[in-house]
């Protein structure tokens, strides 16, 4: 039998930051992963991804240059490997950067299968030699157990994923070569990015949603521009569409869509992306030895939000095990392990406020959101005004020649003016870079004078925030 004050099961964004902030506060902790410390973020999605993403706008910047400022630019061919090889290069840097965190905070590390066998009790299946041998076993928590065994890709009936022809978020980046046509179906963020990528890369692409409008949870304008910058980057866009049947070929993929009207449609691919969201991983975890049990949808949900706490005391959750209102994202992951760290060390950290949490879209063009849409606003019964500003409204943004919008819902004041500030949406390029000041706006319960005071700098995209916060504050300069 082994002790230690917490033991974390799970080693992406939320087990490592929890892991990393409860050392640092003085607790002995173990970490158990069965795979590689970085989780899904670190090595098959955020990072990977980001990194192909960048390497597309390098080649839709060739295209740009040719097309548009008379650079006369060609594009003579992708190498795949070499492109995969940095991005490969990324991951392990921060693979090992994670790595030598943990090291260095003295978070003890075991690889193997973890499992509970009580309330403070888990279980141990080195999948290691050595010290990782030596760490098998029973292990007791004393301060409290983090649940932080992630996510999977959901999948749906039909041909079997098999990293080639029908491919998942988790495996399409590695999947063989360049295909020249790939339907992607789910038009969510993951969809769209990989949609984004495939395009700049040079496919054929057919994105395909289920609902009548793309990231059906953000406010319905940044759906609308998103879904005009991808028609006009060559995307069909196919909403309020079902996928109907699939059939794998020898060098394919037969599927048939049925539209949103009409009849449905047959389409040869050479790749299929399923892309329908993320289910949690509880399998293994014997969640009912502790007297724990997932919800109707998988999750395992805490009795108390405040301190992410099941209804089984020390037992805590953090990331994608975790249901709505939390979001399933790395960065909302590491604050839920800060804060599980610091309820575990005996501190009082503040609840989380799901709705300031940046959300970013990383394609082409890119859209960032925090707060509430003008639809969730009204739906609580809020009196809001709005005001939206197109990005070629600034110079900046003629500059990129990309479109895009800022859209900003506030409550209504007094007299027909602008109060609390709700809601801010970008669409446009590098709007992921652009949020976190209307990440404070929101948080800090900024209504827009107290923004329109602050000059923002000219000539920026950012300076485009900054317009609509003046009219809305009554002191309108270039917008009509």
């Amino acid at each position: 039998m082994h002790e230690t004050d917490i033991i974390v099961i799970g080693g992406g964004t939320g087990g490592y930051s929890t892991a990393l902030r409860a050392a640092a506060l003085g607790l002995d902790v173990v970490l158990a992963e069965r795979d590689l410390v970085g989780g899904t973020c670190l090595h098959r999605g955020c990072i990977p991804s980001k990194a192909m993403l960048h390497a597309a706008e390098l080649v839709d910047g060739i295209a740009e240059a040719r097309e548009r400022w008379g650079v006369k630019a060609t594009l003579e061919a992708v190498d795949w490997s070499a492109l995969t090889a940095t991005r490969d290069d990324i991951v392990a840097r921060n693979h090992r950067g994670v790595e030598g965190h943990l090291s260095h905070a003295g978070v003890r590390v075991v690889r193997g299968s973890a499992a509970l066998t009580g309330a403070r009790t888990v279980r141990v299946e080195p999948t290691g030699t050595g010290a990782d041998a030596e760490a098998g076993g029973e292990w007791t928590a004393r301060r409290g157990i983090v649940l932080a065994t992630g996510s999977r890709p959901r999948t749906l009936p039909g041909p079997a994923p098999d990293g080639r022809r029908v491919v998942t978020s988790d495996d399409t980046l590695y999947a063989p070569g360049l295909p020249a046509s790939v339907l992607v179906l789910g038009g969510g963020a993951i969809g769209v990015e990989y949609a984004s990528l495939h395009r700049s890369m040079g496919a054929d692409v057919t994105l395909v949603e289920a609902a009548d409008r793309l990231l059906p949870l953000e406010d319905a304008d940044v759906s609308r521009h998103l879904t005009r910058g991808l028609k006009k980057r060559g995307i069909e866009v196919l909403t309020g569409a079902r996928l109907e049947q699939a059939e794998t070929l020898p060098d394919g993929v037969r599927v048939t869509v049925r539209p949103a009207r009409g009849e449905p449609r047959t389409l040869d691919v050479e790749r299929l992306l399923v892309a329908v969201g993320r289910a949690p991983v509880t399998d293994g975890l014997n969640l009912g030895a502790a007297g724990l049990a997932t919800d109707d949808r998988g999750f395992v949900a805490p009795a108390d939000w405040a301190r992410l706490e099941t209804a089984v005391p020390g037992i805590h959750v953090v990331g994608d095990l975790l249901p709505p209102p939390s979001l399933g994202l790395a960065h909302a992951s590491f604050a839920e392990g800060l804060l599980v760290a610091e309820t575990l060390a005996g501190l009082s950290p503040r609840p989380l406020d799901y709705a300031t949490v940046p959300r970013v879209t990383y394609s082409s063009p890119q859209t960032a959101s925090v707060g509430l849409s003008e639809a969730q606003a009204r739906e609580r019964g809020h009196d809001v005004v709005t005001n939206t500003l197109p990005l070629t409204a600034v110079a900046k943004g003629m500059v990129h020649g990309q479109g895009g919008m800022v859209k900003v819902v506030a409550e209504r004041a007094g007299g027909g003016g602008a109060g609390q500030v709700l809601g801010v949406h970008l669409v446009g390029p590098h709007v992921s870079e652009m949020v976190a000041e209307s990440q404070l706006i929101v948080g800090w319960d900024a209504d827009p004078a107290d923004v329109a005071q602050h000059i923002h700098p000219h000539p920026t995209l950012s300076e485009a925030v900054g317009e609509v916060f003046l009219t809305l504050a009554g002191r309108g300069l270039h917008q009509i």
